[in-house]
């Protein structure tokens, strides 16, 4: 479900109407006869997300077109001029280009007129516009966009369709497809049906407009996630925006260290669904079941390589992987290093980590120190550990063209991650917190509480019901509604 691709080119963004009216005054006027369109590759992003409309509107004009015999020139905010213009761009085929109201046109705007070779505009609204170009109404019935490839018409993504009526009038102009993100939402990654349209139209190249996407850290890598097409059971590839899993958590073939471990991959999902299965009544999002399995345990004995952990063999976990991919559950691997690091145990499963849907948890509990031994102390993690692992596993996801990836920190003592603050984030990464102690339900929940004392803003959450060491366990309506805020992810062991 997932392909390598070549780089793409990220497009810079222009944030000013001084910097799109330079790039705009480069052209001598290419044949204009009919319109045509911009030379892009499969692999350009371009990303028009300035401030205000009218900036927007011209650069989703100089990333389709490549020429065009004429533009409509509207007045900003006017909504009517912009539906006005919106039809005789349809039929003319060529931009709209937004400008103020009453004010002379923007350097942009005259200098994306140059840039096209336009002969003419047809203004609509309150609008003045100093240039040669001859004003007069659009002809009717132009000719459609020239272009020799298919791939040239773009997919354009618009994270609101009425803010940015202007630009979307001129990506149907063009031919282009339009895809609008869902009220609210402004990553990709996080919509499931611009996901799909993006995996379907993977050939083409793609062009985000809208201020929201200013909050993108990575266009190109969420466009490249999208194309691949991998989603959610539930939809989208954003793990903890919409979701919240339930999961079983041990080790294969070791039913002491949790359920996971009581029956085979198969056995497992269906325990799985079972589990979770209570939960879909009592939660406000939707529920799917998960895999926690143990990759590396920690052990009462050094063993040949002295780290007091036991790795398990990649093969050992894939049938574990495999089933649950095919159930569209995710896998979370976890690691109990012992006095081993996070980061050499991790790029032990890099093979797995490639996979979508499979995420990593650190365990700091089995972190140990030259002179400690797993059940004797509890161990710890510093957050320059904790960031070495992030930025190895984002860089990963980046490289890959992976979608974005959960990464779990156990911790049932302040103590067990240091310096918290300075835990990096990542755009490729969700980072939850695991709180994983057992006992009495007084004590689970007074730890519960202080580990959100001061934590880092980001942070998703996460619970832990043990069968056997709880007093009492909680049930899943009490899991939803005790446990404040609730949790995104609920293991069982």
């Amino acid at each position: 479900m997932r392909s390598r691709s070549t780089p793409r080119v990220l497009v810079a963004i222009a944030v000013s109407g001084l910097l799109l009216g330079a790039a705009g005054c480069t052209s001598s006027g290419p044949d204009t006869s009919r319109p045509t369109l911009a030379k892009a590759s499969a692999t350009t992003v371009t990303v028009a997300d300035a401030s205000d409309a009218a900036a927007r509107s011209v650069r989703v004009s100089k990333a389709l077109f490549a020429s065009a015999p004429g533009a409509i020139v509207a007045t900003a905010g006017d909504a009517d001029a912009i539906s006005d213009a919106a039809k005789a761009a349809a039929s003319a085929h060529v931009p709209v280009l937004l400008t103020a109201k009453g004010a002379k046109a923007s350097a942009a705007v005259t200098g994306e007129l140059d840039r096209l070779g336009a002969d003419w505009y047809q203004a609509e609204g309150d609008v003045s516009v100093d240039t040669d170009v001859e004003q007069r109404k659009a002809p009717e019935g132009g000719d459609a966009p020239e272009s020799s490839r298919a791939s040239r018409q773009a997919t354009v993504v618009v994270a609101d369709a009425s803010a940015d009526a202007a630009a979307v009038a001129t990506a149907k102009a063009a031919g282009a497809k339009v895809v609008t993100m869902p009220e609210g939402v402004s990553d990709p990654a996080a919509a499931p049906d611009v996901v799909t349209a993006l995996h379907e139209r993977k050939q083409h190249q793609t062009v985000l407009v809208g201020a929201a996407f200013d909050a993108l850290q990575d266009p190109e890598w969420t466009v490249r996630a999208a194309e691949g097409g991998f989603q959610l059971r539930n939809g989208g590839q954003r793990p903890f925006d919409g979701h919240r899993y339930v999961a079983l958590y041990g080790a294969p073939g070791a039913p002491a260290l949790g359920v996971l471990g009581e029956q085979g991959p198969e056995a497992t999902v269906k325990r799985a669904e079972q589990v979770a299965k209570p939960y879909r009544a009592e939660s406000d999002e939707l529920v799917t079941p998960a895999m926690e399995v143990i990759a590396t345990v920690a052990a009462g004995d050094a063993g040949a390589d002295g780290d007091y952990s036991t790795e398990l063999p990649v093969s050992a976990l894939e049938p574990y992987v495999d089933a649950a991919h095919d159930a569209d559950m995710p896998v979370i691997i976890d690691l109990q290093p012992g006095r081993s690091d996070f980061l050499s145990q991790a790029k032990q499963y890099e093979s797995l980590l490639k996979k979508p849907g499979v995420w990593l948890a650190l365990d700091p509990e089995w972190r140990l120190t030259k002179d400690q031994v797993p059940l004797e102390q509890i161990g710890s993690v510093s957050a320059s550990e904790v960031n070495e692992v992030s930025s190895w596993l984002a860089a990963l996801v980046k490289d890959e063209g992976l979608p974005p990836k959960a990464l779990v920190l156990h911790q049932f003592r302040l103590s067990m991650i240091q310096d918290r603050s300075e835990l990096k984030t990542h755009p490729e990464l969700d980072m939850l917190v695991h709180v994983d102690g057992q006992g009495s339900q007084p004590d689970k929940q007074a730890t519960w509480k202080a580990l959100h004392q001061g934590a880092p803003e980001g942070l998703h959450w996460g619970w832990k019901n043990f069968y056997d060491e709880d007093t009492p366990m909680l049930t899943p309506a009490q899991t939803m509604s005790e446990v404040t805020p609730t949790p995104s992810l609920v293991t069982y062991q």
